[in-house]
């Protein structure tokens, strides 16, 4: 599984970096950036939730 920000339309309001801190983190510039390539299996459903929570659909995640 892989975690995509498409940081155009990411916003920084963190949701994701608070619900799947595993995968997300904001960088300087207070945008998301998915920080584990592949998605690690023990936080897939974090890293779904993550997506489905953004409020700007910034997120993808592939299978």
């Amino acid at each position: 599984m892989k975690a995509i920000v498409d940081r155009e339309a990411c916003i920084g309001c963190g949701l994701c970096a608070t619900i799947c801190p595993e995968v997300f983190e904001m960088d300087d510039e207070d945008i998301a950036v998915v920080i584990a390539d592949p998605v690690p299996s023990d936080v897939e459903d974090s890293a779904q939730e993550a997506e489905e929570s953004c409020p700007t659909d910034a997120i993808s995640i592939e299978e």
